[in-house]
C-alpha cells in the first residue's frame, strides 16, 4: 500500500514537521509512505497531476488555517479523477469537524482528530492488512454507506517513541526554515488557543532534544523555529537547552515562543551571553488590560513581563517579537490603543497586531455567542465586531496593523515613528490618524514601493496635521527613506530640499572625496546624496545630511549618514 502524506504550505521556505513525524512513527508496517510538500500558490492542476503520477492508494492531507480550502479542493479533484482512492484529512483545522465534512466531500474516507501518530498508524495498518479500522481512537471513517467513529483516546505519552524524523532523512532541509518541537501541550489555558484543550505538557527527553539539535546544527541549517507553545514553561529545562545550543552551535539561528514573565534571573544571566542575532523570542503579550487577560484565562504578571523584556532589550542580543491581539472580551478600542502604546514603549524589534481568530475547538469559539462576538465563518475566522469593538474599529485596527508592518516591522522608519508619537502625543493615535486617511483614500489597495509608501504618508501628514508638525513629520519621512534606500540625485522626490549653499556644497565635496579615497581598491561602489533638513530631531535648525551608499559585489547596501550645520544653534 502506497500512502502520500501531503501538505500545502503558505510559503515555500516552510518545511513540514508534522508529516515527517507521522511517517517516522508509522513505520514500514503501514506500507510505503511518501511525503509531498507544495504551496497554496501552485496551480491545483499541477499538484493534482503530480499526486496522480505517484499512483497512491491513500492520500492523507495535513490541514491548517491557511490551506483548508485548497486541501479540500484537491481532495474533491482526486476523488473525481480516481474513484475509490482513499482520502484522509487530519490536522488542527479539521480536528473538530464531524459527519458534515463527509457530506460536503463525498470522496473523504477518514478523518483523524487531534494528534495524529496513534490514530493514523492504526488506520494505515488496518488498511494495509485489508481490514477496517474498527475501534481506532479519535478516528471517524466511512464504513460502507455509514460512518463509524472510534472512542476518545489518550495522547502519546512517551514522545521519544517517535523516531527522529531528522536523522531518518525525512525533513527537507533546503527550504531555509526547519521546525523542531521539544514539547507538546501548554501549561496555560488561553481561551483563544487550541492548547487550552491540552493543558498537560509532554516533553521529549533532553537526550533526544540534544541529539536532534546537534544534528541540525552540524548540518548548518540556517534557521530552526521551535514550535513549543511555551518553550520556557519549565525554566530550568529551557535553560539547559539554551546552554546546549550556545555550546554547540555553528551557524544556525533559533526562534522560540516564550512567556517572558517566566524568565528567571538565572536564565536572563545566561541569555546575556547569547551572540547577537542568534536567538529570536516571540512573546505573546496579547493585551495589557488585566480584566481582559482574566476573561480569557491568561494569567500574566505584566510588570514582570515588562521587566524581563526591558532587560533583554538593554542587552541588545536577542531579537524581540511582541504580539498583541485585538477583539478579546472586555477590551474596547481605546483600551487596545493603550496596549499598543504600552508595548511600543518596550521597543520590540517586531510589534505584531492582529484581530483575534475564533478558531474551531477553542473555548472562545464556543463562548462566542454568549460573549456577543461576531466573526467570519471562513478561515482564518477573524472577529468582525464585539460589544466593545465595532466593525469600523476592527477595520481601523487591521489597517493600523498593516501600517506597523510597513513601518515599524520593516525597520526603516524609526525617526518618523518617534516624531509621529511626539506630534500626536501617542504612537497609536498617530497611526490611527494615518489609518483613517488610508481608508478614505484607499492608498494601500495595491502593493507599494517604499518610495510610494513615503509619498502617500507625506500626503496623509499634510491632510491630517497642522503646518509645523507636518513639516517635522515630512522631514523625518525623507530622512528615514534616505537611510534605507538609495536616493538618486536629480530624481529626488519633492520631500527633499537639495538646494545647498556654497559652504554646504564644499563640505559635501570634501566628505565624498575622503570617503572615496577610503574605499579605493576595495571593490566598493560609492554613491551619495545630500539634502537640507530643518526639523530633524536632535538638530537646532537647518542641517545638511550626506548619505553615503556603499555596495560591494555579493553584499547588501550599506548606508552611512553624516551631518553639517553651517550655523550652530545658539
Amino acid at each position: 500500500m502506497r500512502t502520500l502524506l501531503v501538505t500545502l504550505h503558505s510559503k515555500y521556505i516552510h518545511a513540514s514537521l508534522a508529516l515527517p513525524c507521522l511517517a517516522a512513527y508509522c513505520g514500514p508496517e503501514c506500507g510505503e509512505l511518501c511525503i509531498r510538500e507544495y504551496t497554496i500558490h501552485e496551480p491545483r492542476e499541477a499538484i493534482l497531476a503530480a499526486l496522480l503520477r505517484d499512483k497512491p492508494d491513500v492520500v492523507a492531507f495535513s490541514v491548517y488555517l491557511w490551506n483548508r480550502r485548497e486541501s479540500f479542493d484537491l481532495m474533491d479533484a482526486l476523488a473525481a479523477a480516481r474513484p475509490g482512492l482513499r482520502l484522509v484529512a487530519g490536522g488542527p483545522e479539521v480536528s473538530f469537524d464531524g459527519p458534515e465534512l463527509f457530506a460536503r466531500h463525498p470522496g473523504l474516507s477518514a478523518l483523524v482528530r487531534g494528534e495524529g501518530e496513534l490514530p493514523l498508524k492504526a488506520l494505515l495498518t488496518a488498511w494495509a492488512e485489508g481490514r477496517g479500522p474498527h475501534g481506532v481512537p479519535r478516528l471517524l471513517w466511512r464504513h460502507g454507506s455509514d460512518l463509524a467513529e472510534g472512542p476518545d483516546g489518550p495522547l502519546l505519552q512517551d514522545l521519544d517513541t517517535i523516531p527522529s524524523p531528522f536523522q531518518a532523512g525525512l525533513v527537507e532541509l533546503g527550504r531555509g526554515l526547519v521546525y523542531l518541537e521539544t514539547s507538546r501541550g501548554c501549561p496555560f489555558r488561553c481561551a483563544f488557543c487550541l492548547s487550552a484543550r491540552d493543558a498537560q505538557v509532554r516533553t521529549f527527553s533532553l537526550a533526544r532534544v540534544f541529539a536532534d539539535l546537534e544534528w541540525l546544527m552540524t548540518q548548518r541549517v540556517p534557521q530552526v523555529k521551535l514550535v513549543d507553545r511555551t518553550f520556557n514553561s519549565d525554566p530550568s529545562r529551557a535553560r539547559e537547552i539554551f546552554a546546549f545550543i550556545l555550546a554547540h552551535n555553528q551557524a544556525t539561528r533559533f526562534h522560540f515562543e516564550i512567556a517572558a514573565h517566566l524568565l528567571d534571573d538565572a536564565t536572563l544571566d545566561l541569555l546575556d551571553s547569547v551572540p547577537p542575532g542568534l536567538f529570536q523570542f516571540e512573546i505573546g503579550v496579547q493585551s495589557t488590560l488585566e480584566t481582559t487577560l482574566h476573561a480569557v484565562d491568561r494569567p500574566v504578571a505584566l510588570e514582570q513581563l515588562e521587566r524581563a523584556v526591558r532587560r533583554l532589550k538593554a542587552a541588545g542580543r536577542i531579537r524581540l517579537h511582541l504580539d498583541l491581539v485585538a477583539g478579546l472580551p472586555g477590551e474596547g478600542y481605546a483600551d487596545f490603543l493603550g496596549s499598543v502604546d504600552r508595548v511600543a514603549a518596550l521597543a520590540p524589534d517586531h510589534l505584531q497586531v492582529e484581530l483575534v481568530k475564533l478558531i474551531p475547538g477553542t473555548p472562545l469559539r464556543a463562548q462566542a455567542r454568549m460573549l456577543g462576538l461576531r466573526f467570519d465563518p471562513n478561515p482564518p475566522y477573524p472577529v468582525l465586531d464585539t460589544p466593545q469593538l465595532s466593525f469600523a474599529a476592527c477595520e481601523t485596527i487591521r489597517t493600523l496593523s498593516r501600517l506597523l508592518d510597513l513601518t515599524w516591522n520593516a525597520g526603516c522608519f524609526p525617526t518618523f515613528l518617534s516624531t509621529l508619537a511626539a506630534a500626536t502625543g501617542s504612537l497609536a493615535r498617530g497611526l490611527e490618524r494615518l489609518a483613517i486617511d488610508l481608508a478614505e483614500h484607499a492608498w494601500l489597495r495595491y502593493p507599494l514601493s517604499r518610495t510610494g509608501l513615503v509619498r502617500h504618508l507625506g500626503e496623509a501628514v499634510d491632510r491630517r496635521w497642522e503646518q509645523k508638525p507636518a513639516a517635522a513629520l515630512r522631514d523625518a519621512l525623507a530622512f528615514d527613506l534616505a537611510k534605507c534606500e538609495r536616493i538618486v540625485p536629480g530624481q529626488a522626490t519633492a520631500l527633499y530640499d537639495t538646494t545647498l549653499e556654497a559652504c554646504e556644497l564644499q563640505w559635501v565635496a570634501e566628505e565624498v572625496r575622503q570617503a572615496t579615497a577610503a574605499v579605493r581598491g576595495q571593490g566598493v561602489k560609492l554613491q551619495h546624496f545630500a539634502a537640507a533638513f530643518r526639523q530633524l530631531p536632535g538638530t537646532g535648525g537647518r542641517t545638511v545630511c550626506l548619505f553615503l551608499y556603499r555596495v560591494r559585489s555579493g553584499d547588501g547596501l550599506v548606508v552611512e549618514e553624516r551631518r553639517f550645520t553651517a550655523s550652530p544653534p545658539a
